[in-house]
């Protein structure tokens, strides 16, 4: 799959788990958070201390999640990147989202290796999906 085939396919579900979430409104964790909300997705934020961000539910881990998601949004510093893809992988999440930033060339390279479609280096998620600042 190319990109747009790869963001097409991503962005086809309902569910979707936020790493990186942060209450901090001017974060780009809590606008991605906010962008699947105001698309009527469903969004948990996954933050180690917080246990709601936006009024979404907050896992302090991906394992933790009530369930499966369609896709996982990351956006972490690199070093939590590469955990968060082993972590992703190890609860069947296939599809992942590094958003400019989060992504690192392990990273990228685990994915592949472990058969994750993953979008990096590319666009973030609010300019395809269209964010609106409220």
């Amino acid at each position: 799959m190319d990109v747009k085939q790869r963001i097409e396919d991503f962005l086809a579900g309902t569910t979707y788990a936020v790493a990186g979430a942060s209450k901090d409104r001017s974060k780009y964790g809590n606008k991605v958070l906010r962008c699947y909300l105001q698309h009527g997705r469903t969004a948990y934020a996954v933050h180690p201390r917080d246990t709601e961000v936006e009024g979404a539910p907050c896992v302090k881990d991906l394992a933790s999640l009530p369930g499966p998601v369609h896709g996982l949004s990351i956006i972490t510093p690199p070093p939590v990147t590469e955990k968060l893809v082993e972590d992703a992988h190890r609860v069947g999440i296939t599809r992942i989202w590094m958003q400019p930033g989060a992504e690192s060339p392990a990273a990228i390279e685990r994915c592949r290796e472990l058969g994750i479609s993953c979008i990096a280096g590319g666009p973030c998620v609010l300019v395809v999906m269209g964010y609106r600042e409220h």
